[in-house]
Formats: C-alpha cells, sequence, structure tokens
C-alpha cells in the first residue's frame, strides 16, 4: 500500500519534509510548548517520567493495535490508550487498563465516545 505524500514541517520556515505535522527535529520543541503552556496541569502530572516507562515496556511487548487485530489486520501500535479514563473515572496505570492503538483507531474510538484526547 503506498504512503502518503510528505509534507513540510508546520513550523515556520522549516523546509524538512514530514508525514506527521513536524520534523522529528522540531516535533520535541512542539510536545514541550503544548504540555507547559497548553495542557493541564494535573494530566502533565499524571503522564510524567513514570508513564513514559509503563507506555515504552508495553509497546514493546504489545506491538500491534488491538483494535485492527481484532478485525484481522495487523497495524503497529503507536499509542496507548486507557480503557477507563485517568481521574474521575478511577483508571490507573494498570496493564489490565491499557490497550495499545494506532493513531488512527485511538482518534475514532475518542470521537465515538464524544471526548477529546
Amino acid at each position: 500500500m503506498p504512503y502518503k505524500a510528505m509534507k513540510p514541517c508546520a513550523l515556520r520556515g522549516c523546509v524538512a519534509l514530514t508525514s506527521g505535522r513536524y520534523c522529528s527535529t522540531h516535533a520535541k520543541q512542539a510536545m514541550k510548548h503544548y504540555n507547559r503552556f497548553q495542557r493541564d496541569p494535573d494530566t502533565n502530572n499524571r503522564y510524567g517520567s513514570e508513564w513514559k516507562k509503563i507506555r515504552k515496556v508495553f509497546l514493546a511487548s504489545n506491538p500491534l493495535c488491538g483494535i485492527c487485530k481484532e478485525a484481522g489486520r495487523l497495524t503497529p501500535a503507536e499509542t496507548v490508550h486507557h480503557k477507563i479514563k485517568l481521574g474521575a473515572d478511577g483508571g490507573t496505570h494498570d496493564l489490565d487498563n491499557l490497550m495499545g492503538l494506532c493513531w488512527s483507531c485511538h482518534s475514532r474510538l475518542h470521537a465515538e465516545q464524544g471526548d477529546y484526547f
């Protein structure tokens, strides 16, 4: 299956081509800016260094998207989703509460639930 055409990085003045929004040089910078100025501080506390370790271990042991796998497709998992949301819903970082998903399934799941991640 062909890949999507590459496009310029979203950072003004950068001409590097990327398949995502930002090139690899500016993606980390954009995420740092988002976490510092736009993300809720409580959310930042829940997704700190401990979460990054848990996420890395989970994706290493569950490399395929759970929803695609059930549908008979083999798609790499790109993010880890909490089945029961953290915070008010009482979800935790326990492995039983996690599911590896590709970005398209993750976005679709949140759109069906009516919330934004």
